[in-house]
């Protein structure tokens, strides 16, 4: 890599992380957000609830775009490309902000924390009835559930929230413990992810643990998540003991 490239990284690296700075705080101000208007509707305060939540919207469209930066600019680096001609940055970031805003998982978390700041408020004096348009009590548990993908190291199985060095894949978005997933990217011939039936490559450079993650970590821990079931993680084991079945049952027959 070259004194500018980077160079270039670095820069990104650092725009990126102080992004990400901005998305945590923005995610704290709406869990206080929350609670405030939680106490607001208690209160029989609606002109005050129904601010806060014009001001939540707000907040998510901020959210969003901030988000959106903080992946795009991380991108930069790889999609830079050096010439004679003086680099337009400013277009080069919003090509790649464009990118993002067709992949990524961000419109999805501001849905779900909308829906999460909604759900607080109308517990308030409706707990255990679903919200109105709500048919199926299916989709008030998929609406409500954490972005986080597993909450078991497909590895380890030790609990996310129990983890002291936790890292998640920029790919697949998969967290597992750092240790052992390095461990298991030198030992194996294969690099695919360990959770059963992700496709996803893993790469050293692409297991990262930001604020984003231990933010999402810590939301977690305070809504009591739990493990995921066994099956919902690849167990090598298993594909040991299925092919020595295998085995047996040519044997006798």
């Amino acid at each position: 890599m070259s004194s500018a490239a980077a160079r270039l990284a670095a820069a990104a690296d650092n725009a990126s992380s102080e992004a990400q700075s901005l998305v945590v705080d923005m995610r704290k101000a709406l869990n206080s957000m929350k609670s405030i208007a939680v106490d607001y509707e208690r209160a029989g305060k609606d002109d005050k609830v129904k601010r806060l939540e014009e001001e939540v919207l707000e907040l998510m469209a901020s959210y969003e775009d901030c988000a959106h930066l903080a992946e795009a600019v991380r991108e930069v680096p790889g999609a830079y490309q050096p010439s004679d001609q003086t680099t337009d940055f400013k277009k080069l970031i919003e090509a790649e902000v464009n990118k993002v805003k067709g992949t990524s998982r961000v419109s999805g978390d501001s849905q779900r924390l909308l829906r999460q700041f909604k759900e607080a408020v109308w517990d308030v004096h409706h707990a255990g009835q679903p919200m109105p348009g709500d048919e199926q009590e299916d989709l008030v548990m998929t609406t409500t559930q954490n972005s986080i993908l597993n909450t078991n190291c497909p590895l380890t199985m030790k609990p996310i929230i129990e983890l002291t060095n936790p890292v998640r894949s920029m790919d697949c978005r998969h967290i597992y413990d750092k240790i052992p997933i390095l461990d298991h990217i030198r030992r194996s011939k294969a690099l695919n992810c360990p959770v059963a039936g992700c496709p996803k490559v893993l790469h050293v450079a692409k297991l990262v643990c930001d604020e984003y993650l231990l933010m999402e970590i810590e939301e977690l821990r305070s809504s009591g998540g739990g493990a995921t079931k066994p099956t919902d993680v690849e167990d090598v084991l298993d594909d040991d003991e299925d092919l020595m079945d295998d085995g047996e049952d040519d044997d006798n027959e």
